[in-house]
């Protein structure tokens, strides 16, 4: 497997929730931000996907929180992409303290959905890999 793409994040005091922790839905924008980074740094844009009529969904997520995140902390967030031989593609994200402490996990299913016919495209791994300058950045 190649080595993950990763963006830094700083915890801003507006995303804590009463108890001064990272809200949970933020945690699901950071791996969102890192998906989207990770597509662009591939130079994937998101009207290159839209001219060519398909959009990524996300089909399932699972977020596993191991430490909390406050106000402040730096973090990397992660993004792998595992490619299989059907439908749909497997994203491993880990977002990481500053001081290498695991905060929390979020792995996904996706696919690709074509905009018209409104079903999964066969081989999703084919049409990111037609429009990557750098599929490695994918793991492609």
């Amino acid at each position: 497997m190649t080595t993950p793409f990763t963006v830094s994040l700083t915890v801003r005091g507006y995303e804590t929730d009463a108890q001064g922790h990272l809200n949970t839905s933020v945690y699901m924008q950071y791996a969102e931000h890192a998906r989207w980074s990770a597509l662009q740094a591939a130079g994937i844009r998101q009207s290159a996907l839209l001219e060519r009529g398909v959009g990524p969904v996300n089909l399932e997520t699972t977020l596993r929180f191991h430490r909390e995140l406050r106000a402040g902390d730096e973090v990397t967030v992660s993004c792998a992409f595992l490619w299989g031989e059907g439908k749909t593609i497997r994203v491993e994200q880990r977002i990481v303290r500053a001081d290498g402490v695991l905060a929390a996990q979020v792995d996904s299913v996706g696919g690709l959905l074509d905009l018209k016919e409104r079903r999964l495209v066969d081989d999703p791994a084919a049409h990111f890999r037609a429009l990557a300058a750098d599929g490695s950045v994918l793991g492609l």
